[in-house]
């Protein structure tokens, strides 16, 4: 019983770290659940769970379209999940912001969850650094009959200009 125990601790002190660290900075899971995103995630009220990709975030390389997990602008210990609609240098026409048209200043970009009327994004708190993104959300992999990718849609008729082409 001994050697057993020795042989757990021993392994649990290379295991546990490395865990802790792909979960942290390469990739992890998380359950999504309210109403935000639908219908692209939880369509039917029931809890999605998705696979989140930390490491392609950390140069804050992102693209029109792409869901992202990011920390709450307005509750910095809530992480919300929304799509990027526009980026630094766009001018995006709002829904419900003050203001009609927001041109996204540099480092920044708007937020939006698919099912505008019960989320609160860009149109709420303007504007968010990219620097609150922590993953990119890339599949629905439970329950298994949603098993799928996460597209990445772009809305072009929300975009008046774009400050860089391609992007």
């Amino acid at each position: 019983m001994k050697s057993f125990l020795k042989a757990f601790a021993v392994r649990s002190l290379v295991i546990l770290p490395l865990a802790i660290t792909l979960t942290d900075s390469v990739a992890s899971v998380a359950g999504v659940q309210g109403r935000s995103m639908q219908p692209t995630l939880n369509p039917d009220i029931a809890v999605d769970h998705i696979l989140l990709d930390k490491w392609s975030v950390r140069d804050h390389r992102h693209r029109r379209g792409e869901v992202v997990v990011l920390w709450s602008p307005d509750e910095p210990t809530v992480a919300v999940i929304k799509r990027i609609i526009a980026l630094e240098g766009d001018v995006v026409k709002t829904l419900s912001y003050k203001d009609p048209f927001v041109k996204i200043p540099r480092g920044h970009c708007w937020v939006e969850g698919d099912n505008h009327i019960h989320s609160r994004d860009s149109n709420t708190f303007g504007p968010i650094p990219v620097a609150l993104i922590d993953a990119r959300a890339t599949h629905v992999i439970w329950p298994p009959a949603r098993i799928q990718k996460i597209e990445t849609v772009v809305s072009p008729d929300r975009i008046e200009r774009y400050g860089r082409a391609g992007r």
